[in-house]
């Protein structure tokens, strides 16, 4: 009990690839899966093992790589080890050796394997420590293990790994492979890793070749399998994609777990920091994106994209695009509203028809039905934004803010020259164009007097017809 208690971990986590498969100048380990960088899914997973320290090596992209994990806030906080010229896997371990110094256990992960979850890692960690392994792997099943050594062991017990080119037909049959999620004894890592060679086409250093080393030792090498839905890695665009596609899977099943619907999961896009109330129903070709809250008993599409934005319990938003805004409860949005970063619908409101929306408050119960557009306005209670209104927010050089009032009615196609203020309980006349504040219970009208002329049609048509028989006549000259 003592010696457990007295254990420490260092993880060390292999983020120097250059991913040159994926043709992007983007790091490998910083490729988003599900609204999250590859590397950050892997942190959080190195979480499950209780680390004392925690090791990125890092060298393509090192500077771009270590600024993103810095914004993240990891604890412990992570320490940087560059591995120069990168020679493989257990060359870059190797990198680690003065920063993982004084740990009992070093944990080894990949920064491009983020389907591995912090449950893995503590399943890892145990058998490790409980089977006084100098090794511990976890091993997974691929929908296609071409191009992997496939996995031999007895029980909990690794056999071997054996590479596809020395495998016997029964033995490429298996499809469980190991990942590179280790866990070492750190006095038998450090002994082995220097007796490993370069004599392969890569003339590189393999971190797997590791275990054979510890195996003709005489130390026991053990594995442990779990279900990372087929997939590993990313490192190719459609490595990606199926990466993308597990996770998705993944973070679906567990919003409808909580007693979200989804009608689509096919169809359905959810990021990794999504938060959704029971009873929502989540409609076919819909993404919800980034920091999105989502309350009890919504309506989320068809056909909207939410981004960074808070739902109220029991709102609707459909064939919508909702970036950065909140919206409270009981809420419609859409069909075909733009709600744009700033924007604040209160309890009650409506966003409807062909409606953009940027920077501005719409009070509670208050409605901008459709065909409008609200920008740098605060709306008060009760009041209706008639169809085709537009608060001109921008002279060319700068933007203005406009201010209406408590049950304010604005008229169809008004147009609200900013910076103006419509009191409580003004009105106006359809078709104005309003620069100048509205006093309470005003009704503000603004239009060129009308003007009827008789006979005009008859006179025109008249007209029209001698002038085309003046060009026959032309033409017959």
């Amino acid at each position: 009990m003592a010696e457990r208690s007295s254990r420490s971990t260092a993880v060390v986590v292999l983020a120097a690839g250059l991913g040159k498969r994926l043709k992007s100048s983007l790091p490998k380990v910083l490729h988003p899966v599900c609204g999250r960088p590859a590397l950050w899914h892997v942190l959080q997973a190195a979480r499950g093992g209780r680390p004392d320290r925690i090791v990125v090596v890092v060298h393509h992209g090192a500077d771009q790589v270590a600024e993103a994990v810095r914004s993240w806030g990891i604890k412990p906080e992570p320490q940087f080890v560059d591995q120069g010229t990168p020679l493989g896997t257990g060359h870059a371990v190797m990198a680690a050796d003065d920063a993982t110094r004084g740990a009992t256990d070093v944990l080894a992960m990949n920064g491009d394997d983020p389907l591995v979850e912090a449950e893995h890692v503590r399943g890892l960690m145990a058998l490790h420590r409980r089977s006084r392994s100098a090794a511990t792997i976890l091993t997974t099943e691929v929908d296609d293990p071409t191009g992997y050594g496939r996995v031999i062991r007895r029980g909990t017990e690794l056999v071997d790994i054996v590479e596809e080119a020395d495998a016997t037909p029964e033995q490429r049959a298996i499809r469980e492979i190991s990942t590179i999620v280790y866990a070492f004894r750190r006095q038998d890592l450090f002994e082995a890793l220097p007796l490993i060679g370069r004599s392969n086409r890569q003339n590189e250093y393999y971190l797997p070749q590791v275990l054979k080393v510890l195996q003709e030792k005489g130390r026991k090498v053990s594995a442990t399998m779990v279900d990372l839905g087929g997939g590993l890695g990313l490192n190719t665009r459609a490595g990606l994609a199926t990466v993308n596609r597990i996770m998705r899977d993944r973070i679906i099943r567990d919003h409808m777990a909580g007693g979200v619907t989804f009608l689509d999961l096919s169809t359905t896009y959810v990021d990794v920091g999504v938060r959704i109330g029971p009873d929502t129903v989540v409609h076919p070709l819909t993404f919800l994106e980034g920091d999105t809250r989502i309350g009890v008993g919504c309506e989320i599409g068809p056909s909207a994209r939410v981004a960074d934005s808070r739902i109220g319990d029991g709102s609707a938003v459909q064939f919508a695009v909702v970036r950065g805004a909140r919206i409270g409860r009981g809420v419609s949005v859409g069909p075909f509203a733009s709600l744009r970063p700033g924007t604040v619908l209160d309890d009650g409101a409506k966003a409807g028809t062909f409606v953009e929306i940027k920077a501005s408050r719409v009070g509670r119960g208050s409605k901008v039905p459709h065909l409008s557009y609200v920008g740098d306005t605060t709306i008060g209670r009760n009041t209706n934004i008639g169809a085709g209104t537009v608060t001109v927010n921008y002279d060319g050089w700068d933007k203005y803010g406009t201010v209406i009032g408590n049950d304010v009615l604005i008229a169809s196609d008004t147009m609200l020259v900013a910076p103006v203020r419509v009191g409580n309980g003004a009105m106006t006349g359809a078709g104005s164009v309003v620069t100048k504040d509205v006093p309470a219970g005003a009704l503000a009208i603004e239009r060129a007097e009308q003007r009827n002329i008789p006979g005009f049609r008859d006179r025109k048509e008249q007209r029209k017809a001698t002038e085309r028989r003046a060009g026959r006549k032309a033409g017959d000259a």
